[in-house]
């Protein structure tokens, strides 16, 4: 046994050591000719030469020394890729930008930026997209599937600038508007119910009787919803309550059972309600908790505290397949803390959108926070994370949608082609129920062609979403490289390119790592 172990060690490690071989020659491949083909179309003295001042010489004579500009480009190439190497031990090194600051210091102020601005993006997108792609598949040729293709092709031809503007006319500038005089009116009221219970009676299969009843309900439902929170005046001071979080609680308890084993499966179904009647039940307890003292890691202790809970319970309730109940209860205390979480930065919304800095338009279309905060707003927790939440609202809505679409599709073809697999008829003709052949069986495999997908999306992204951070004013990676493009800034070019490159080929490493986790079929050879 140890020997075979030490013999599996060897293995990664000679497989590694091959593949960091590759990627550090393939980022020098790349970075080089990237490197010569912006020195090559780009001037840096041009701006210099047409200027009018009197030291005009001695400051293009100092560009050309502090950017080696005398040298030519494939040889200045390896000047700078040296600072690059260089980081093997610990002394990285990419250079200055034009005006005189460290590359590195720009790029590490610019990543954290980009990071804040497309995770939660591409999250919501990834989470979304393959859950309704897959339910698509299952449901083929259904009303649902119509829609939501339907849907997934608009948003796909969708240009991104294009969606950009239209959440700041509407989701921004025309929601700020309504603010100020929040009373749906009844021309408005009605035909939002009708379109509401049109999709969801076009998203629900079944006969023409049940989509004549869905729409009805629907429509009569939502507008006396929209109807009580113009009435209550909500949108100004808005809340769940601890009724609010028992109704998605419970809603998540059934949901998350019905997904994972069934509701016929006693000891999960009792699982997910007792996480459920868990999470209800703190609420007005950890309000205490959750006071203007609070931090990010007091959420992590709530969020901790439930799942713990819940895991416990799901532990002793069943004596058998453990597992999968802990899981089950697992996930419904962590999608049921969601709501308590979202009610306490509620509760902070009509003080935040009357404050001297707001001027009651709460949503921005520009930058990444308010610098007018008061130090006192700044050190609450709960006002800095909605006014947070606020500046990410919009460009985290352009960035889903578009991502979405692609998600649905993929996830949608990948496992119709898996459940028209022999072994999806074998596992059927064995008997086993359809919910097990689809959820252990299907959705697992249908992620294997996705995985190189995820993972180079979450290295994309932090490369800058350039459209979308120049749309929004967001001073992340992909301003800074459409900066460094305007300017002729070569070393600031080069520096967001080499990270961009790096992340890159590491998820294409990841990706392959993972797929030898995911599928036992892959093994790694010397």
């Amino acid at each position: 046994m140890r020997h075979c172990c030490r013999g599996k060690v060897d293995i990664l490690f000679a497989y590694l050591t091959r593949r960091f071989s590759m990627m550090l020659l393939i980022i020098f491949g790349a970075s080089f000719i990237a490197y010569n083909l912006q020195a090559i179309s780009s001037d840096p003295t041009a701006g210099l030469a047409e200027s009018t001042e009197e030291n005009k010489d001695y400051l293009m004579a100092n560009l050309v020394r502090k950017l080696n500009l005398d040298v030519p480009p494939p040889l200045r190439y390896f000047i700078w890729f040296r600072g690059v190497l260089a980081g093997l031990w610990g002394q990285f090194d990419l250079g200055e930008t034009r005006q005189g600051f460290s590359v590195i210091d720009a790029i590490g102020l610019a990543i954290p930026v980009t990071f804040r601005l497309v995770i939660a993006a591409t999250i919501l997108a990834i989470v979304l997209g393959i859950t309704i792609g897959m339910v698509t598949a299952i449901r083929q040729y259904s009303r649902f599937d119509y829609v939501m293709t339907f849907i997934s092709f608009l948003l796909f031809s969708l240009p991104i600038f294009w969606v950009a503007v239209l959440l700041k006319e509407y989701m921004a500038i025309g929601f700020n508007d309504f603010l100020a005089a929040p009373e749906i009116p009844l021309g408005f009221l009605i035909p939002f119910s009708l379109v509401a219970g049109l999709i969801m009676a076009g998203i629900m299969a079944g006969n023409r009787r049940r989509f004549w009843m869905v729409f009805i309900g629907v429509s009569v439902g939502f507008g006396a919803l929209l109807q009580y929170l113009s009435v209550t005046s909500w949108f100004i001071n808005p809340g769940i309550g601890i009724i609010g979080v028992g109704v998605f609680a419970f809603a998540f308890a059934a949901l998350v059972t019905h997904i994972s084993t069934g509701l016929d499966n006693r000891p999960s179904l009792i699982t997910a309600l007792a996480s459920a009647t868990i999470v209800t039940a703190s609420y007005f307890p950890l309000q205490g908790l959750l006071n203007e003292e609070a931090s990010f890691l007091t959420v992590l202790a709530v969020f901790a505290l439930t799942i713990g809970l819940s895991a416990l319970v799901g532990y002793f309730v069943a004596n058998i397949d453990r597992r999968v109940n802990i899981r089950t209860g697992v996930i419904t205390a962590l999608l049921a803390t969601l709501p308590m979480i979202l009610d306490r930065f509620m509760q902070e919304f009509n003080g935040y959108m009357n404050s001297d800095a707001i001027y009651q338009r709460p949503v921005p279309t520009l930058g990444q926070g308010n610098d007018l905060l008061t130090e006192e707003q700044k050190a609450n927790f709960w006002i800095s994370g909605l006014d947070n939440i606020m500046h990410l609202i919009l460009p985290t809505v352009a960035l889903t949608l578009i991502s979405f679409a692609g998600y649905v599709r993929f996830s949608r073809g990948s496992l119709l082609e898996v459940l028209n697999m022999d072994y999806i008829r074998t596992a059927r003709a064995k008997g086993l129920n359809e919910r097990t052949v689809i959820v252990r069986h299907g959705m697992r495999n249908a992620m294997l062609p996705l995985t190189t997908i995820l993972v180079n999306d979450f290295a994309g992204v932090i490369g800058g979403a350039i459209i979308t951070e120049s749309v929004f004013a967001w001073k992340g990676m992909g301003s800074l490289f459409n900066q460094a493009i305007n300017s002729y800034d070569q070393n600031l070019f080069m520096g967001v390119f080499i990270i961009g490159a790096t992340l890159t080929v590491t998820a294409n490493l990841a990706a392959d790592l993972l797929f030898g986790v995911v599928d036992p079929r892959i093994r790694i050879r010397k």
